[in-house]
């Protein structure tokens, strides 16, 4: 019975895999757009985290995670004889694949040589195969994810070390030192889950300094070639040995020295020290997060999961999927309720909160944005796209178009901000515009993208001429859903989740003015 269950969640989770939702604008612009502007001849927008004098992101971690596909998926596209380049929604969706695979087949191998009770096992496997974190961020391009699958495998080494030091030390060592600095350049909060599991190494390797030397050698191997990436990827020119020595780019200490400056992460936010402990692991764990404090399981995974919320909390900028490593951890560490009553009651609650929130984070949540920026990809008019009240947009998913589709924007801008925007980038106003899909033999266009809950824009999309403004609406998409849009404090409880919620949806207007002249 179990395996069946556990099947059924694994297409549970390629189906999500394959939902165009979009979590949060890092899972493009940490990742794959960064890559792909590398491999492919997309234009792309680097974010600050690679263009400022001290860049915080390194590009080692992520040429085997994403580069390698993206250059074998290229090898196959050339090889079958298509001319051109592979049209980049291809590229999205077999990185989506990817992700799917490897949390398939990496997280849920490492829960297996984890949990050694049988009977443990079965339960552990199955509730980390029925949360939605696994369906939604572990099939996404997020660093965290990636952090996720090194936390489990470093552990893994660990126990293979210490609990067979006779049979795959050497070889477990090397791989350990490889995957631990990987980890590091991936993520810097990466050694916070090996603070507790590493004390476990300490005796052996005071008695075994060849398999520590091992280690070591390995370390500064991959530390010398992530080094080398970095610095050749922003020196911008092929790199010397004075520049490795002189000036190499160490992005994991730029990365913490950005951190550990609270004026710093006073821009992205700044949150209580329990942010993380009440508030973003009940969002991730739902009813688990009962067992973790009632019925905890101790084992080396739960104390990793412990010490890597404690120095996060630390932190003052605390993100939910910043915790996203413990989560496997800790369902596979909690005993289930005895009681059977008590038992049903969790199941229930544990089946209903995953559904909800895998609906709401794996279909809905942002889920517009993909498409669109396909439909847009297709316009050939379209020369000035202006964005509001969404995340921002992947560039990378224009296929060539942004060489002449400018992109802005405008997130949370007000309505009278947006209509200046839009009143000087809007193209005049034809008989065609309004004929069939005349307009697209038009040589310029300019496009408004913005969540049907955004009522302020309500009076003027019956095209009445208001302020001057046409609107013709040419793209819709329902399954979005735009939480960024709710103003509790402004108009409610009730008619905020009236709007966003009864209102859900994310449109594309073609915006013209009226001009004198014409």
């Amino acid at each position: 019975m179990w395996r069946r269950t556990y099947l059924f969640l694994v297409l549970v989770r390629l189906w999500f895999a394959l939902s165009p939702s979009y979590l949060h604008p890092d899972e493009n612009f940490q990742g794959p757009e960064v890559i792909a502007g590398q491999i492919f001849s997309y234009p792309v927008r680097y974010t600050w985290e690679f263009t400022t004098d001290h860049p915080i992101r390194s590009v080692f971690p992520l040429w085997p995670v994403y580069g390698l596909p993206m250059v074998l998926l290229r090898w196959l596209w050339i090889g079958n004889g298509n001319d051109g380049e592979i049209p980049p929604i291809a590229v999205f969706w077999t990185l989506r694949v990817l992700m799917f695979i490897i949390s398939f087949v990496l997280e849920d191998w490492a829960i297996h040589e984890l949990v050694q009770s049988t009977r443990h096992r079965r339960v552990a496997v199955l509730l980390v195969a029925s949360s939605y974190v696994t369906w939604t961020y572990q099939t996404h391009t997020f660093s965290n994810s990636v952090e996720t699958l090194v936390v489990a495998w470093s552990l893994v080494l660990i126990e293979r070390v210490v609990e067979n030091p006779q049979r795959s030390s050497f070889l477990a060592s090397t791989v350990l030192g490889v995957v631990a600095v990987f980890g590091v350049f991936n993520r810097i909060t990466f050694p916070a889950f090996l603070l507790i599991p590493g004390l476990r190494l300490l005796p052996y390797y005071w008695k075994n300094l060849w398999s520590f030397s091992v280690l070591v050698l390995a370390g500064l191997f991959t530390t010398a070639l992530a080094i080398t990436l970095d610095t050749a990827f922003y020196t911008g020119h092929s790199i010397s040995w004075s520049d490795l020595v002189l000036h190499p780019v160490i992005t994991p200490l730029n990365n913490l020295l950005y951190n550990l400056q609270s004026s710093n992460l006073a821009q992205h936010g700044l949150h209580p020290w329990y942010q993380h402990l009440l508030v973003n692991l009940p969002q991730l764990l739902g009813p688990a997060a009962l067992l973790l404090f009632t019925q905890p399981r101790p084992s080396l995974r739960l104390y990793s999961a412990i010490s890597g919320v404690f120095v996060l909390s630390i932190f003052q900028h605390q993100e939910a999927r910043f915790l996203l490593p413990t989560i496997p951890l800790i369902l596979s560490s909690v005993e289930l309720p005895k009681r059977q009553t008590v038992l049903r009651v969790w199941v229930a609650s544990w089946i209903i909160f995953n559904l909800a929130l895998g609906t709401l984070m794996g279909v809905y949540h942002q889920g517009g944005i993909v498409p669109a920026q396909v439909f847009m990809s297709k316009q050939p008019d379209a020369t000035q796209a202006i964005w509001w009240k969404t995340y921002m947009p992947p560039i990378w998913l224009l296929n060539g178009k942004n060489e002449v589709l400018s992109t802005r924007d405008l997130m949370g801008t007000n309505g009278e901000s947006l209509f200046e925007e839009l009143a000087q980038l809007a193209t005049c106003d034809t008989p065609a515009d309004r004929r069939n899909n005349e307009y697209l033999k038009e040589g310029n266009g300019t496009y408004l993208v913005a969540p049907l809950s955004a009522t302020w824009l309500d009076p003027y999309l019956p095209n009445k001429g208001l302020e001057g403004l046409r609107f013709r609406e040419v793209w819709r998409y329902r399954r979005h859903l735009n939480l960024d849009d709710l103003d509790f404090g402004g108009d409610g409880v009730w008619d905020t989740l009236a709007r966003v919620v009864g209102r859900r949806g994310l449109a594309i207007w073609r915006v013209t003015k009226s001009c004198p002249h014409r």
